[in-house]
């Protein structure tokens, strides 16, 4: 996340800020930052106390599953090659309990759904939490991080599995450097630079919560005004940052930063209406926000067939750019392992 990526940031979410200036007070800010246990339980996604309610998981896939592509942006699609068929996006947050269960009921489903043709899965991690205290905010800054270094290794979605199981209970430290090592070898992933990345990464992220974002939140609240600081979001706040000595670009090539710019993005590409973004889990199909029905067995599935073939947004990651192969990414990825 570079300078101009947040200046472009920035100028994209202005006109729908000005917007809702009226509406988004300073608490809101205040609160998200202050706040965490209080914001965990109420930032997920609508559909987490219906999830609780269900609480039982579809019939578990098997089967192989369908090729993972690593996108442009970080994210993964999981479809058949050439496939026509709704786009299922998934938001989530590997330290949300919420999205853990709506994991625990889904998973199998999304899995079989792609690997017969009938979905393309478009898993889209992002970090609702990277603003919380320590260790909340480490947790889901680590567990992206090292989903996306999984990704390099064609490994995402087993990986994925794996972070959701061993989810740490909300507000405990957890997702330790040895423990996401030893999940990438339990995955498959032999790759000695898999290790390398994600001790790479966990430096990003001790920096970023331990020294980078509370200089940046007590310069922002003692030097921007009230109502501006109201209207900003992260990559807002990081921007004005970059001008006014809180230097960001350590951020800069790092999956950290990348997990962060994936979080501004749907916020930027969901900011207002029956669509709008408000937590994770949020599950859109062809780009509409889902509702309690698809939190349920069956559910998900039903939501699906009645829905048309849709587009992807993002692109596959050139190879020029991607990560160095390793033995284990041209490998076929089966269902369980």
């Amino acid at each position: 996340m570079g300078k101009a990526s947040r200046r472009e940031a920035r100028e994209r979410l202005k006109q729908e800020r000005l917007k809702q200036q009226q509406r988004e007070k300073r608490n809101r800010l205040l609160a998200i930052i202050g706040a965490a246990v209080v914001v965990v339980a109420l930032v997920v996604g609508g559909g987490y106390l219906y999830m609780t309610a269900q609480g039982r998981a579809a019939e578990e896939w098997n089967g192989a599953l369908a090729p993972q592509i690593l996108q442009d942006d970080g994210s993964v699609v999981m479809a058949q090659e050439g496939a026509s068929a709704p786009v299922v996006e998934v938001y989530a947050d590997f330290q949300c309990p919420a999205c853990r269960q709506f994991e625990t009921i889904n998973a199998d489903t999304l899995k079989q759904l792609a690997a017969e043709g009938e979905a393309i899965v478009h898993y889209r991690p992002v970090s609702i939490f990277a603003q919380q205290s320590d260790p909340i905010s480490t947790n889901s800054l680590r567990g992206g991080a090292a989903a996306r270094a999984a990704a390099d290794y064609g490994r995402f979605v087993q990986y994925n599995d794996v972070l959701f199981e061993n989810q740490p209970r909300e507000g405990q430290p957890g997702f330790s450097v040895d423990d996401l090592k030893s999940w990438g070898e339990e995955v498959g992933i032999t790759d000695a630079g898999f290790g390398e990345r994600v001790d790479a990464e966990n430096r990003v992220v001790e920096r970023f919560v331990g020294e980078y974002y509370p200089q940046l939140s007590e310069k922002g609240q003692a030097e921007i005004p009230e109502e501006e600081l109201a209207t900003m979001t992260l990559p807002d706040l990081m921007a004005w940052g970059d001008d006014n000595g809180v230097d960001g670009s350590f951020l800069d090539g790092t999956y950290v930063g990348e997990l962060l710019d994936a979080t501004a993005a749907v916020n930027a590409r969901y900011p207002s209406g029956d669509n709008r973004f408000t937590g994770t889990p949020s599950i859109y199909i062809d780009g509409t926000l889902q509702g309690n029905d698809v939190y349920r067995v069956n559910g998900l599935t039903r939501a699906v067939e009645e829905a048309e073939p849709g587009q992807v947004d993002t692109k596959p990651l050139s190879a020029d750019d991607s990560a160095p192969p390793s033995p284990t990414a041209a490998e076929p990825s089966s269902g369980k392992e």
